[in-house]
């Protein structure tokens, strides 16, 4: 047992280094070194040097450039933008037409990238100037695009599920199955809300009425079998080879990269200065992603040994919380702490404290990752310090300000938090699509 000193001032330094103003990773390495140096002396390399191998060789996390580069390739080939197109030849000239088409849209390149962010760069810079060119209020534009970038955290093949199976030694397809059913309401709130806004509204969403818009139904058909079915079908063949377990996560994200390449080449879109862009984009993410996880698995290992997990398991057991609390803290404290870290180091600071508590209290863990996911969606939303408001103020126009954008997020952060209580209400949401894809019924 260490010193629970230590333990305790963990968190202050932490923090401290982090609102300095230095990288995440760098802070939690820092204060990772700082204090096992105290608790390891001289011997701290070696200890550290074994957590670096656990991570470099967890054969779940290989599944992250994978999948990485398949969303790179499908943005740097320009599939997204055809996919955009074709979406919007379809819903472009409803009411509120380019916001279904946003949202649909993230929906699709979520699930063909899994990468928090880069959903919403990638579609904000097509869908924020379609909306604001079509007469949109500026918070329904804003709103819209915040709402469906945050869906990279939620729908499969979502990074955040992978990493989360990693530190929990869950099984990626039970996450991906569990969440999909959630983030199916999700994405139904979010339309729900937008049609709403626009019947009550009319000049919130104004429709299209330019010739384009009204093509005729073999030229719709011709897009959607050119454009839309292929990158579905794409993204089918990645999930459903898990989902039938035909292929693990990390095979389905190599047939995924592969699949990108191929429609690349078959849209005329392949050449090697798109291929040079979309493998260091997938470098740079995939470096920053996993210098998270060392430095957060480094902290999380010195603060355990130093006996912080003990400390805070006594502390949960002494409040005399039942089940229903526990789940209601550890949410509260991730929620908190997704509005000044990134997902990454929220998950790697508090899952290896959470999950053992979480266990013992016989609390189901797969539909506690599950409201994870959904709550970690949730702060990456609400303002003041929503991540995703920052993404869209490095894209968007300068007359969107922050205060369109606070107004736009709200009814979405509303939708999450129906969708939290609905998973936390009925577990079987979580729990249903697992026992019949997985659990040999």
């Amino acid at each position: 047992m260490g010193d629970l000193s230590l333990a305790i001032f963990m968190f202050p330094m932490l923090f401290a280094l982090v609102f300095a103003g230095i990288p995440v990773a760098f802070s939690l390495i820092a204060t990772a070194f700082l204090f096992g140096v105290l608790e390891f002396g001289l011997v701290l390399p070696t200890q550290f040097h074994s957590r670096l191998f656990d991570v470099t060789s967890n054969f779940v996390l290989a599944a992250i450039p994978l999948f990485v580069f398949m969303g790179a390739m499908l943005e740097r080939a320009g599939i997204a933008a055809k996919l955009f197109e074709a979406i919007k030849i379809w819903f472009g000239a409803l009411r509120g037409g380019l916001a279904i088409t946003t949202i649909i849209m993230c929906g699709i390149f979520a699930a063909s990238s899994g990468v928090v962010g880069a959903v919403e760069i990638v579609v904000g810079l097509m869908a924020v100037p379609a909306m604001m060119g079509a007469g949109y209020k500026k918070d329904l534009a804003a709103g819209t695009v915040c709402a469906g970038g945050s869906l990279g955290t939620t729908i499969p093949p979502s990074v955040v599920i992978i990493v989360y199976a990693s530190i929990t030694e869950q099984s990626v397809g039970d996450l991906f199955a569990g969440i999909l059913i959630p983030a199916g309401v999700l994405v139904g709130l979010f339309l729900v809300y937008i049609v709403v806004r626009c019947l009550l509204q009319p000049d919130a969403g104004p429709g299209l009425r330019d010739a384009d818009e009204r093509a005729p139904l073999s030229a719709k058909l011709w897009l959607v079998l050119t454009a839309l079915l292929p990158a579905s079908l794409l993204i089918l063949a990645v999930l459903g080879s898990i989902f039938a377990g035909i292929a693990a996560p990390t095979e389905a994200a190599a047939v995924g990269a592969l699949g990108s390449l191929i429609l690349a080449i078959a849209y005329r879109q392949f050449s090697f200065q798109v291929l040079k862009e979309a493998v260091t984009q997938t470098i740079k993410i995939t470096s920053m992603v996993m210098l998270i996880v060392l430095g957060g698995i480094l902290f999380a290992s010195v603060f355990i040994i130093q006996g912080g997990d003990d400390l805070v398991s006594q502390i949960v057991e002494g409040s005399g919380l039942g089940p229903a609390g526990i789940v209601v803290v550890f949410l509260f404290v991730v929620f908190i702490l997704g509005f000044v870290l990134d997902w990454i180091s929220v998950l790697i600071i508090v899952l290896p404290i959470a999950d053992p508590i979480i266990r013992a209290a016989e609390i189901d863990p797969l539909w506690f990752g599950v409201m994870v996911c959904i709550i970690l969606q949730t702060s990456y939303l609400t303002p003041p310090m929503a991540p995703s408001i920052f993404y869209l103020r490095s894209i968007a126009p300068r007359e969107i300000t922050y205060i369109d954008m606070y107004k736009g997020v709200a009814p979405f952060v509303i939708a999450q938090l129906l969708t939290l209580a609905m998973v936390a209400l009925f577990p079987v949401t979580a729990t249903w699509l697992p026992e019949i894809l997985f659990g040999g019924f």
